[in-house]
């Protein structure tokens, strides 16, 4: 049987098709696309009934911090789910290891709004307790994928400044020194 660290330690920094297809077959994965999803519905069902109740009884600033959170929570979700589904469609053949290693399917340190969040905000203290618990552990799984992605296909490439990239351009087709 593998452990949890056997599962995590094996993996390393460059992508190999076994490699992937070992953490999609293990333990490690079926328990981490379970809390996953299920992370994923039990927070849709929360937005959509008793969170809902409570962010109308919030005050405006209170509102906008619930708007927020929920926003970001909603946001790393849906990249965690995300992320799952394409190590089961590499697992069950259904996508290739370089379609699945491409940018786009990549989980990103600084992705959904790791800045702060609604701490920054000053207005935590007002939130439900139920979405602050929530958000907790979206965090928690999101870094945690986030992680596992960086061990699998390596460390995700920095996100292109288009405006350097474009400075860059005009100055080769206009000649850089004036």
């Amino acid at each position: 049987m593998t452990t949890d660290a056997d599962s995590y330690s094996g993996l390393a920094a460059a992508p190999s098709l076994g490699r992937v297809m070992g953490f999609a077959r293990s333990e490690l994965f079926e328990r981490t696309f379970k809390e996953g999803m299920a992370l994923v519905e039990e927070t849709a069902a929360y937005l959509d009934g008793p969170g809902r109740a409570a962010s109308k009884r919030l005050s405006r600033a209170a509102a906008l911090a619930y708007a927020g959170e929920s926003m970001r929570l909603t946001t790393r979700l849906m990249q965690v789910a995300s992320w799952l589904l394409v190590q089961r469609a590499v697992r069950d053949g259904e996508m290739s290891l370089e379609d699945a290693a491409n940018e786009k399917y990549r989980m990103h340190a600084r992705s959904a709004g790791r800045d702060g969040g609604i701490s920054a905000l000053g207005a935590s203290e007002a939130l439900p307790e139920a979405l602050m618990a929530l958000a907790a552990r979206g965090a928690a799984i999101h870094e945690r994928v986030r992680r596992l992605d960086a061990d699998m296909y390596g460390a995700p490439k920095a996100p292109a400044n288009g405006v350097s990239d474009q400075l860059a351009k005009l100055e080769a087709a206009f000649g850089g020194g004036g």
